[in-house]
């Protein structure tokens, strides 16, 4: 595993004179040493990617593109392990979630949208001219040129390539900033880029922190052309401030409030399954997982005994031990955060009903990042923790009698990112859809994807949409091109 993280920049490690540690969220022990990119290292991979713009990437066909994409994908899943390793090691999540979601899925992205790039149809139009002849009208994609992408460190490998997949089919180059908590796939991914003959300076990685840190350098640098973020939302707006200086496209997805809304004709061992999956996968680090559980009145008790069972049967543990579903939180800083929200919903008078501290582990492991699952009964609209974003592993619970009741409360949050529907009332289902002030609506599901659909958040949790020709809008320039015949 690597002990120097290094920034990658023209198809090369790039070291630095400034060090941060990188640590493993389940003992905190210090595994890495992260070199910090300045401003000489961001100017450095902006100019590369640039210049990979008017070089061999540039000149290259489409189908030239997809081949490379495709490799691409075929190098990652044959060092799946190494790959494994490395998020595992930054994270601290169980194997067998990130064996199942990260890693494939971080490889399929290059796979989808290089196939999505071969078969996206454009506009054409015959036009009578004033003097009796005809122009025809056809619309042509080019790339948008230099994607600045800042990742997260929920999923670090599946959500950078989200980004970077589609930037590099449509003939982009793109800068990325992964998280300081999570530099390890993103950097490994450089060894696969250079291995596959990616050509120099068309992916390229920086790492630091935001203010007066790579972050910083790479959102406000002038010959980035667009920039695409997923994180929380007070980041996100000033990302778009900066954005606004020379006036790029921005797609940001941030924050999550998100709410399931189980009705009592509900699949009620599917609701319970589902509901469970998207209050404590990942340790509740999802941003669109569930925060806030309304349940129908003549299940309420029977649905939250049955919540209380199943988180109190998730074994925690650490990634390789195969048992284990539930690890750490990413690191200390977010597991004081979530343990304050712990203590501020019992200042409010919150019910406990599972949870509510850190579980009791062997000594090796007790400097880690451990939380438990919790669920919590009892609270007014009005608390914190049914307002404000946790994103860690619990649910609070509440009682509802009617469907506008429940969409009220529901949609009353600054966020509207997800939501999760329960209801074998088809015509209910469609309805209360429709209602939700979300970017995706789950109906008897969670965290189902088609990637050719379209993903992103309404309110606070978003401006744009990426996804199938979503993301195609954002990763390349649309000009009409008109020929008078």
């Amino acid at each position: 595993m690597q002990k120097e993280i290094l920034n990658f920049i023209n198809g090369e490690y790039v070291s630095t004179d400034r060090w941060f540690e990188n640590r493993n969220p389940i003992n905190n022990a210090v595994i890495g040493q992260v070199a910090e990119a300045g401003k000489a290292e961001v100017d450095a991979a902006v100019a590369a990617a640039q210049a990979a713009l008017k070089g061999p990437w540039g000149k290259m066909t489409l189908n030239q593109r997809v081949d490379l994409l495709e490799a691409l994908v075929a190098e990652i899943n044959n060092r799946f392990d190494e790959f494994l390793e490395a998020e595992c090691a930054d994270t601290g999540k169980p194997r067998s979630l990130a064996s199942h979601i990260d890693i494939p899925r971080g490889a399929s992205n290059f796979k989808a949208f290089a196939d999505m790039v071969k078969n996206v149809s454009g506009e054409f139009f015959e036009t009578a001219t004033p003097d009796g002849s005809t122009a025809i009208n056809y619309t042509y994609r080019s790339p948008v040129g230099v994607v600045g992408v800042i990742c997260p460190w929920n999923l670090p490998l599946l959500l950078m390539t989200w980004k970077v997949g589609p930037a590099l089919a449509c003939g982009n180059t793109v800068v990325v900033k992964p998280s300081e908590e999570t530099p390890r796939t993103a950097t490994l991914l450089g060894e696969v880029m250079n291995k596959v003959g990616i050509p120099k300076g068309v992916y390229n990685v920086v790492h630091g922190f935001g203010p007066n840190s790579a972050g910083e350098f790479l959102t406000t640098h002038p010959d980035v052309n667009a920039l695409t973020f997923t994180g929380e939302t007070r980041t996100g707006e000033i990302i778009m401030k900066a954005a606004a200086n020379g006036s790029r496209p921005i797609s940001l997805e941030m924050g999550g409030k998100n709410a399931a809304i189980v009705f009592a004709d509900a699949d009620f061992d599917a609701a319970i399954e589902g509901t469970l999956r998207s209050c404590f996968a990942n340790c509740g680090q999802v941003c669109l997982g569930t925060e806030r559980v309304y349940v129908e009145r003549p299940i309420f008790d029977k649905f939250v005994a049955a919540m209380k069972a199943g988180a109190e049967n998730l074994k925690i543990g650490v990634p390789e031990d195969p048992a284990t579903n539930m690890g750490p939180l990413v690191s200390k800083e977010h597991q004081n955060k979530v343990l304050s929200y712990m203590r501020i919903a019992v200042e409010d008078g919150a019910t406990v009903v599972t949870g509510g501290g850190i579980p009791d582990m062997p000594d090796h492991l007790k400097d880690g990042c451990w939380v438990q699952p919790t669920i919590w009964t009892g609270l007014p609209e009005t608390a914190r923790v049914i307002k404000e974003e946790i994103f860690g592993p619990c649910c609070h619970i509440a009682p509802f009698d009617t469907e506008e009741e429940v969409l009220e409360k529901a949609n009353d949050n600054v966020y509207g990112l997800a939501t999760a529907i329960w209801t074998t009332n088809v015509s209910r289902a469609n309805r209360v859809a429709q209602q939700m002030e979300v970017g995706i609506a789950w109906v008897n599901s969670w965290f189902l994807r088609d990637l050719r659909t379209a993903f992103g958040g309404a309110k606070q949790s978003g401006i744009g949409r990426e996804g199938g020709v979503h993301s195609l809008e954002f990763y390349t320039e649309l000009k009409n091109i008109c020929i008078k015949l």
